[in-house]
């Protein structure tokens, strides 16, 4: 369900008839751990997969399916990967490193050879940034193939490692916060990754939570695929208005992982209807007398809204006790739909007080 499973399989080829038989181990919050867990199945490799506590049910419950020995440790990734490379020293494991590592750049890098041979008239390829391991693959076959592709590459604004090692001249550690893109959530850039980067990468945007949820809204809709918050950093840039430049090129965006968690994507749909403004909610102050309510019904069904839920309170609606505050959630098309709402509100002389 992700690309991951590419730089995995290529670092399991690469160890050496002992290794393989002792086992591997690695660290990860989801997909990584799975491509891990995938092929070293495939392969009698022994693995074993460290994931923090948050990670998701769905995630850990593949990896253990996978044959898997599934560890949580640790409130993020850090600290799931200071415990993994515990036990690998302690057991003789050999850790594979979701990002820091050359054959798992390698690996991820094939991505670029598929993108010549199905686009070979690309100008640009946009690619999402946790580690590094992917946007450094990509960019270093790109480079050396078809120097003049722009490469660029998105983080979460709640992730930024990259902006920030960029800014500094070498990797640094920043402060996580939530972020949909649960895949991206890395607080240092890889050492390796970093290093590469410098050389190929030509721009690196962020984006924000609403525009990862309206990119995974948009993909559903448009595409029918269901695309993880990390994979659908690419189009938030564009539906962000971040990289307005490409128009008119020919643009690829790595849509690279799958994995998402399904007992949240209908909040990640509501957060992203509210973001293309087809979801409203306001709040106003009405007659609390006999019809007041079927009043404001009429305005709002008269531009075409559709109410989705209206509360009334009256306990906090102020000292008039002849009026009534309420709240509505209504379904319109668009900003300009809202605007039009908020109009008719006002020539009703229904004040809108939140």
């Amino acid at each position: 369900g992700s690309f991951k499973e590419r730089g995995a399989r290529n670092a399991l080829l690469k160890l050496d008839a002992a290794s393989a038989q002792r086992g591997v181990i690695a660290a990860s919050a989801g997909n990584h751990a799975q491509g891990i867990a995938y092929h070293a199945g495939l392969l009698n490799i022994p693995v074993t997969v460290v994931m923090p506590q948050f990670a998701a049910l769905v995630k850990v419950t593949n990896c253990r399916t996978l044959g898997a020995t599934v560890v949580l440790h640790g409130n993020d990734l850090s600290e799931a990967r200071v415990k993994a490379e515990e036990i690998a020293r302690e057991r003789g494991l050999t850790f594979i490193h979701p990002f820091d590592n050359a054959d798992v750049i390698a690996g991820q890098g094939t991505m670029a050879l598929e993108i010549l041979e199905q686009t070979p008239s690309v100008d640009a390829i946009v690619v999402p940034v946790g580690g590094g391991g992917l946007l450094s693959g990509i960019g270093t076959v790109m480079k050396r193939r078809k120097p003049g592709v722009t490469i660029i590459g998105v983080e979460p604004e709640n992730a930024a490692c990259l902006t920030a090692g960029l800014a500094h001249g070498s990797p640094v550690t920043v402060t996580l916060s939530s972020t949909l893109a649960d895949g991206l959530a890395v607080p240092t850039i890889g050492a390796l990754p970093f290093a590469m980067l410098r050389n190929v990468v030509d721009t690196v945007v962020t984006v924000t939570e609403a525009n990862i949820a309206l990119a995974i809204l948009r993909l559903i809709e448009l595409e029918k695929s269901v695309v993880e918050g990390a994979g659908a950093a690419p189009l938030a840039a564009f539906l962000a208005g971040k990289l307005d430049s490409l128009k008119g090129k020919d643009v690829v965006l790595t849509l690279c992982g799958g994995n998402i968690d399904l007992s949240i994507l209908d909040r990640v749909i509501e957060t992203g209807l509210v973001a293309d403004g087809r979801r409203w909610r306001f709040s106003v102050s009405i007659s609390d007398r006999p019809g007041g309510l079927a009043r404001l019904c009429e305005v709002i069904a008269s531009t075409g809204a559709s109410v989705q839920e209206i509360v009334h309170d009256r306990a906090f609606a102020g000292p008039d006790l002849s009026a009534v505050h309420v709240i509505c959630v209504v379904e319109t098309t668009g900003r300009a739909h809202i605007e039009k709402l908020g109009a008719a509100l006002a020539a009703a002389n229904i004040r809108v007080v939140g």
